[in-house]
């Protein structure tokens, strides 16, 4: 970013409308350096530079790169039709800003979900050509066995897909837990992979995404955070 008008600059943080973010200024909610600056057409630059609205310190970005645990029954949807959209589990700016869920997760899948407002990012991200392995952790109804995991390893055919579907890595831990690693991004893809080698998926959660994982995160299930540049990389 640049040298921006005041009012620009909450516009293109969320914080509404240009006409709702220069009534924000001009009734002193919008603080900057301990003091109340009420001049919307004040021109600042925007980097690093640091505002307090309503009383929340807010650091200006460009774009952003959330990471949010997603717990279950929200729906990975702008327009959420049966459940809670995960928007709502974000500060209301992040829609004024156009954050969108970077690929989806079920409704009842928990786990790491990456956010954006940054259209490359996002498609990048999405992109099958990308090969980037996803962690997931899949409770089953049968117990896991060595000829379930063969099979996952091999490959199974699925419904409406023109080849084999395989798994990159795939671990038994525990008597009903596998860890399962996948490159792709098809619907259901786990859940339809375990019933077509003969199990059923009871519970699903994607620990990690390349080698960012939740844990190192430290988010609890509801919460988010912010991604820098070093985490970013670690999607790669």
């Amino acid at each position: 970013m640049s040298k921006l008008s005041l009012d620009r600059i909450l516009q293109s943080q969320g914080f509404g409308t240009r006409k709702y973010c220069r009534a924000l200024i001009e009734d002193g909610e919008v603080v900057i350096d301990g003091a109340p600056h009420t001049n919307y057409k004040s021109t600042m630059d925007t980097d690093g530079l640091v505002l307090t609205v309503f009383g929340d310190e807010w650091v200006v970005r460009e774009r952003v790169y959330i990471a949010l645990h997603k717990p279950a029954n929200f729906e990975c949807s702008r327009k959420p039709s049966h459940h809670p959209g995960v928007l709502t589990l974000l500060p209301e700016q992040m829609s004024w800003r156009d954050v969108q869920p970077v690929g989806r997760l079920d409704h009842d899948t928990t786990g790491m979900l990456l956010m954006s407002d940054d259209g490359p990012f996002i498609h990048a991200q999405s992109s099958p050509k990308r090969h980037i392995g996803k962690i997931y952790q899949a409770t089953t109804q049968e117990p896991v066995s060595a000829a379930l995991i063969d099979q996952l390893l091999a490959g199974v055919k699925l419904h409406d897909e023109p080849a084999p579907l395989a798994a990159l890595t795939c671990i038994a831990r525990g008597e009903h837990q596998l860890e399962i690693v996948l490159e792709q991004g098809k619907y259901h893809q786990v859940k339809r992979m375990l019933a077509a080698a003969g199990n059923h998926c009871l519970a699903l959660h994607r620990s990690a995404i390349g080698s960012l994982t939740l844990d190192s995160l430290g988010l609890a299930e509801g919460e988010w955070c912010f991604l820098d540049q070093a985490q970013r990389d670690l999607l790669a």
